[in-house]
């Protein structure tokens, strides 16, 4: 297998917090522009693999390869300029601020003091948050602050947030937990829209929603990887079946 093919090679990670491995000896591969979907139970360690990749905990053992880039090494700045994006479940915009300024400070040329300082409000970085809060459905919404949007548009702004910085890997813990069946099935039209430029590993609950973007499933259990495959493959496992399904 040529692990340089794949954006992300995850092998032989773990993680051990006094003792317990919230994640135990993890493997799995994600593919340029694919939508990847990590699913289990609580505490199966799904969150976790999401900070052991953007640097917020460091591995017990094992490796995070990105474009070749070893993570391990790397602290979390230095993972977000390498090209990886990170959204959190609960969304962190900036509520007095408006949607467009939201966008303006998450873009690239400001982000460090020097570029803060210097940092002008020129065509380039209009025309990207136009464009940006096209894709995100906020396009009518630029002047308004972040603060007045509903919940479904708070997390699709922080996804345009993270957009603007144009990450090749963006990461979303449950974005579509509190909305509404019209929001949910919008961020599902969104994911597949993101995905033409870039890769996106999702971790989710609602299997519906799961089914309607993934192109593969990796199911969770106890840190380890107990099925992977598309969404039919692991809704019929008999192992998914008995440890998440019936519950």
């Amino acid at each position: 297998m040529n692990k340089d093919q794949f954006l992300l090679a995850v092998e032989g990670l773990t993680v051990s917090f006094d003792g317990f491995k919230a994640v135990d000896d993890l493997s799995f591969y994600l593919d340029p522009k694919e939508i990847r979907v990590i699913i289990g139970p609580n505490g199966a360690g799904k969150t976790t693999v999401l900070d052991l990749i953007c640097g917020k905990t460091r591995a017990t053992s094992g490796s995070i390869r990105f474009r070749g880039k070893e993570l391990t090494k790397m602290k979390e700045h230095q993972i977000v300029h390498a090209g990886v994006g990170r959204k959190f479940q609960n969304p962190s915009v900036f509520e007095d601020l408006t949607v467009f300024e939201n966008l303006e400070v998450s873009y690239p040329e400001g982000h460090t003091v020097m570029g803060s300082l210097a940092f002008k409000r020129d065509t380039a970085v209009m025309e990207a948050v136009e464009e940006v809060a096209g894709t995100i459905f906020l396009k009518d919404l630029l002047d308004q602050p972040a603060g007045l949007l509903s919940h479904g548009q708070k997390q699709w702004l922080e996804i345009g947030m993270l957009l603007i910085q144009k990450p090749d890997l963006l990461m979303l813990d449950e974005p579509v937990a509190g909305m509404s069946v019209a929001e949910r099935r919008q961020t599902a039209e969104l994911l597949r829209v993101i995905t033409r430029d870039h890769t996106v590993l999702v971790i989710e609950h609602d299997m519906q929603f799961v089914g309607d973007i993934a192109d593969r499933v990796t199911v969770m259990h106890q840190g380890k990887v107990l099925s992977e495959g598309s969404i039919e493959h692991v809704k019929n496992d008999p192992k998914v079946i008995e440890v998440y399904l019936g519950h």
